[in-house]
């Protein structure tokens, strides 16, 4: 007789990042019916802009979900959070910097078998303070992208660093490129951080939506609210997942989830979702 039939399924871990432009209008807007409908195990969210007290009961911790909330010490600014369908293992809140611990602008969670982190890299002004606080915070966080590549190798694991990064890396990453050379976000110095970024021999990581779409411009995730820049697909591509190789090897589709409508926009962000395939068992 033939001995009882194997169940195999296949193993994934879908991730969806997105900025959501301030967390409380977002879910007056249509968060929380998207929140209802996506098929991703882990989200990272970006500028929530709110404590967790200040939030609604559907999106400060939505049934079937585990969040983690990292609010900035300045009330109405930045803020990040995870939302995982599995209880983490372990949650860190910032990278161990002095300066930016507080921001509410980095949080991560250990999963089986990877690290999840929510970023949101700080915009930047040209000749401003706001630029000088981005470079430092670049520095700070690059040594900390490589120390945390290194452990979590240690320990037999992947990373994946989702967020807005608020830098355009490529000509491919922007529609109006030529027009932003000397603004922030495309500027040749932050540029060149990210390539090391995704240097294998530094920063170690990979663009995994750039890996699956190497030809195509964009897919942009951000349009300015002004003028008709949605319609016209003028926009950025500026919001990332960086992964560890390891990890890269196993998307297998990446895509942003645009709306179909400028009116129908809860953002001024859209997600940016990554599947990664584990094979069967």
């Amino acid at each position: 007789m033939p001995g009882p039939a194997r169940v195999y399924r296949a193993l994934v871990l879908t991730v969806t990042s997105v900025n959501v432009n301030g967390l409380r209008a977002a879910a007056k807007k249509g968060f929380v019916e998207w929140l209802a409908g996506t098929s991703a195990d882990v989200l990272c969210l970006q500028e929530v802009r709110a404590e967790a007290a200040q939030l609604p009961e559907t999106v400060r911790e939505p049934e079937g979900w585990h969040v983690v909330h990292a609010p900035a010490a300045a009330k109405g600014r930045a803020g990040v959070s995870l939302y995982t369908r599995r209880e983490p293992e372990r949650v860190r809140v910032g990278f161990g910097s002095a300066e930016f611990d507080g921001s509410g602008r980095y949080v991560e969670a250990d999963l089986p078998g990877v690290t999840v982190a929510s970023l949101y890299l700080p915009s930047g002004d040209v000749g401003t303070e706001r630029q000088d606080e981005k470079v430092r915070f670049m520095e700070e966080f690059l040594a900390y992208l490589k120390e945390l590549r290194v452990k979590a190798a240690a320990d037999g694991r992947e990373v994946v660093v989702c967020g807005d990064w608020n830098i355009a890396h490529e000509k491919a990453d922007l529609r109006n490129w030529r027009g932003n050379t000397k603004n922030s976000g495309f500027l040749p110095e932050e540029r060149e951080w990210l390539s090391r970024v995704l240097d294998p021999a530094d920063g170690g990581y990979v663009d995994v939506v750039r890996a699956l779409h190497p030809d195509i411009d964009g897919p942009y995730s951000w349009w300015s609210y002004r003028g008709r820049a949605f319609d016209n697909d003028t926009g950025w591509r500026i919001d990332y997942q960086m992964t560890t190789p390891g990890l890269a090897d196993r998307a297998v589709k990446a895509y942003v989830e645009r709306a179909a409508t400028h009116a129908e926009r809860w953002s001024d962000h859209a997600p940016v979702t990554v599947v990664y395939g584990y094979g069967v068992r």
